[in-house]
């Protein structure tokens, strides 16, 4: 090869390697049309499921809610994953303050994404709110995803 060819080919490898992200698992925060900020801390794998905790802030309405999805589609010709049964868990509460409650329990899931709502209410602004999500399934423990948010003033 040239020293051309081998030129072009470093910064076609370099554009590549800039346009993947630093950390797929950090956290985002998008704002929705009616003013609510949702904001989700890192994903954790677990048994080629994804598992993430996320907070919607409206005002000073904290509603959390955990996500559990599929890590990534199944490879062409595998079948979709069975329905698993997940014990779950869920709950949030101000820093250095009330809880926002808690709640758990089994969960069905299949190839569908499925979120488990039930924690939150109305936090005095400027707050911090921290929630916990997490899910097992036999014989995988579970692997709590947390998300932090301030509520704005």
């Amino acid at each position: 090869m040239n020293r051309l060819t081998l030129t072009a080919a470093g910064i076609v490898g370099a554009a590549a390697l800039l346009a993947v992200p630093a950390e797929a698992g950090a956290a985002q925060t998008t704002t929705g049309p009616i003013g609510t900020t949702t904001t989700c801390g890192a994903y954790s794998l677990q048994a080629g499921l994804s598992t993430r905790a996320c907070a919607e802030v409206t005002g000073n309405n904290v509603q959390l809610y955990g996500q559990i999805s599929l890590a990534a589609p199944p490879s062409p010709g595998t079948p979709w994953p069975q329905t698993v049964e997940l014990l779950t868990s869920l709950s949030g509460q101000v820093v250095g303050g009330a809880s926002l409650g808690s709640i758990s329990g089994y969960t069905r899931f299949t190839a569908d994404t499925v979120q488990l709502r039930g924690v939150g209410g109305t936090v005095p602004c400027g707050s911090t709110v921290h929630g916990t999500f997490a899910a097992a399934a036999y014989p995988w423990n579970p692997v709590p995803v947390t998300v932090d948010v301030v509520v704005p003033c």
